[in-house]
């Protein structure tokens, strides 16, 4: 089976989360941390940048890692480096998801995450952010 490396923003601001809708897609209306996959030659840090800017016109400062998550979907295995991240500049601009929202740990499961997104969820509420 394939596996796909990609990487997410986990972006925290006043004890709140940033979860996006995907607006595209197999996974379309799913709820997802925004990211995407590393290119050739890049580290998951400069990917997570580099993707932030281009879907949301925001620049970040990538912190701690969180948690890698592998996950099977039927296609190919993800391999997903989640890390915590802070808005250095910009206003989250929409360009490829459909909506967003700032979530707080108690509302967490108040939308519906892919698949993968889903484990990351518990550890977020008990670690806390």
């Amino acid at each position: 089976m394939k596996t796909i490396k990609v990487v997410a923003a986990i972006i925290t601001h006043n004890h709140q989360i940033f979860a996006t809708q995907r607006g595209y897609g197999e996974f379309k209306d799913g709820w997802e941390f925004p990211g995407g996959k590393i290119e050739e030659g890049e580290t998951p840090q400069e990917a997570l940048i580099r993707e932030i800017r281009e879907e949301l016109d925001t620049e970040i400062a990538v912190g701690k890692l969180v948690d890698t998550v592998e996950y099977d979907y039927p296609a190919f295995h993800l391999s997903m480096d989640c890390f915590l991240c802070t808005i250095q500049s910009g206003d989250l601009v929409l360009k490829e998801h459909e909506a967003a929202k700032w979530l707080t740990k108690e509302t967490l499961d108040s939308v519906e995450w892919l698949p993968a997104d889903r484990g990351l969820i518990d550890k977020l509420k008990n670690e806390g952010v």
